[in-house]
């Protein structure tokens, strides 16, 4: 057995590129990326996180840009009770269409499309924004022109890459105390973006969760995870509000900051073991190349029902 140490892919130190910039207000500038080629040599994913805690200015803050690589961006309400309230309307545009988003929600950008710029209409309460680009460590910001768009057909109804609202699909197995049950939110898989085919679930945890642990042992043989757990004070982005050992292979990691996992595929991974609690955090699995539940199983929780017999 190689001895690896797992401690390397347990990202709780973020990237901040650039400098503050007064001009810039009401949201995490320059945003924090929690994982890439620079933290993880040779991984392919580049994830951007930052909160918005009121009207950001300037308005809009993103500019129209053509991306080389598929991305999800999604958007997330702070409030734990009450998950779907995002706390903003937004218009963002894709493909030169308008998309109006009010509720928790992702959108699928493929490669090629143009898309922003990015306009808030309205701020009620804090969100967390996040951005996942799939096939590249490095983020590279590109204007509308260079490249030239590649999908310009005005026969696409690029509304059908915004998914509004989560599906609860993901469920434990056994009633669980203080988080979100009995299924998680999934924000992104390929039944609800058929040309996605990456799954991305979250839940909240708002207390100690009992039973602890609840999600043990297990493996995904063909495909990597990207693990995140992120807190809900938006002026201090880097606190977790809990501690959780979450142990890769045979190894212990303590989680006690916001932070990624990366856990290759063929790995074990958990128990999951929360040792303190603070404050409401976020619990999110990415799974890579698995569009469905039945690839993705964040957890593990659908094979273990399956050995137990159960539907």
């Amino acid at each position: 057995m190689t001895d690896i140490n797992y401690e390397k892919y347990l990202i709780k130190e973020p990237i901040i590129q650039g400098q503050p910039d007064l001009n810039v207000q009401n949201r995490t500038f320059p945003p924090l990326i929690y994982l890439s080629s620079a933290q993880i040599p040779g991984i392919k994913y580049n994830i951007e996180f930052g909160w918005v805690w009121g009207m950001p200015q300037p308005n809009p803050y993103l500019d129209e840009r053509v991306g080389e690589y598929d991305e999800i961006l999604l958007n997330i309400g702070g409030d734990c009770y009450n998950p779907e309230e995002l706390g903003a309307d937004i218009e963002y545009s894709l493909g030169g269409r308008i998309l109006s988003i009010d509720s928790t929600s992702a959108v699928f950008v493929p490669k090629g499309v143009r898309h922003g710029p990015l306009t808030y209409k309205e701020f009620r309460h804090p969100h967390v924004r996040i951005s996942i680009l799939l096939g590249t460590g490095e983020r590279k910001i590109n204007s509308a022109e260079t490249p030239k768009p590649e999908r310009e057909a005005t026969d696409i109804d690029y509304k059908k890459y915004l998914v509004r609202k989560p599906v609860y699909e993901v469920i434990a197995g056994t009633p669980v105390k203080n988080r979100q049950e009995p299924a998680s939110m999934t924000f992104m898989n390929r039944n609800l973006v058929p040309e996605c085919n990456i799954y991305v679930e979250g839940g909240w945890v708002w207390g100690m969760p009992d039973p602890n642990p609840h999600i043990f042992r297990h493996v995904h043989r063909d495909f990597e995870e990207l693990v995140l757990h992120y807190g809900t004070d938006h002026e201090h982005p880097e606190e977790l509000g809990g501690e959780i050992e979450f142990s890769v292979g045979d190894q212990p990691l303590k989680v006690d900051k916001t932070a990624i996992v990366f856990v290759p595929k063929g790995i074990s991974h958990g128990p999951l073991i929360w040792k303190k609690y603070s404050a409401p955090h976020l619990e999110m699995a990415i799974v890579p190349g698995a569009g469905s539940l039945a690839e993705a199983d964040p957890g593990g929780h659908q094979e273990k029902m399956q050995k137990e017999g159960k539907d």
